[in-house]
This record gives C-alpha cells, structure tokens and sequence, in this order.
C-alpha cells in the first residue's frame, strides 16, 4: 500500500511542479502517474548502476555528481513518456530538485513515512 501511496504523491508533485517550472510540461494527470511509476523504476534500477559505474567521478566531486545524475534519470523519463516535457538539463535538475522538496512535504502533510515506525 505504501508503494501505492508514494506513486499518488509523486504524480501529484509532478503536477505541481510542472505547473511552477515553464521548462516542464505534463499533459494530464494520467501522464503524471506514468512519469512517478516510471522514475521509481529508474530509482530502482538504472539510479543504482549508474551511481555504481560514476564512483570515481562521485568521490571527486564530494558526491555532487549523484545531482547530475537525478538529471540525467528526468531526461530519460522525458524521452520514454509521450506528454511529458523538459526542455533542457537545467530544468530537468531544477525540477528533480522541487520535486523531491514538493514529494517530501506531501508525504508529511499525509502522513506518509518511508520508514515504518516500530
């Protein structure tokens, strides 16, 4: 149910955000379910391996580069969902930011935590 949950929220956030963002454009909330549904998979998956595979680029730049690389997740989520649109890197950073920020003060208003309390 939490899985759920957190889908609703992100497609929610994705809304918001597209709305305060002129860079990034979401054509209805169906396309904003699809785009949560497909960056958790890209959390879940692709995140991972990249993070792995950029190591020596993270440890230099004292773990900044994993911002470059959220980016790079939007940019490809952009590419693979028909009605979503980012119009360039920057905003992809930008919205990957209040996105996170906007998920974040959502899931507390709702009462939502990732970690389940004991």
């Amino acid at each position: 149910m939490n899985f759920i949950t957190n889908i609703i929220v992100t497609s929610v956030a994705v809304l918001i955000v597209s709305h305060l963002l002129p860079g990034v454009k979401v054509d209805a909330f169906t396309t904003s379910l699809l785009v949560a549904l497909v960056l958790a998979f890209m959390n879940a998956i692709v995140k991972p391996i990249l993070t792995i595979l950029t190591i020596p680029i993270t440890l230099l730049s004292f773990g900044l580069f994993l911002i470059v690389i959220n980016g790079l997740i939007i940019i490809l989520t952009d590419k693979l969902i028909d009605g979503f649109e980012v119009r360039s890197f920057w905003w992809a950073l930008l919205f990957s930011f209040i996105l996170s920020i906007t998920a974040g003060i959502l899931n507390m208003i709702i009462g939502n935590n990732k970690r389940e309390e004991e």
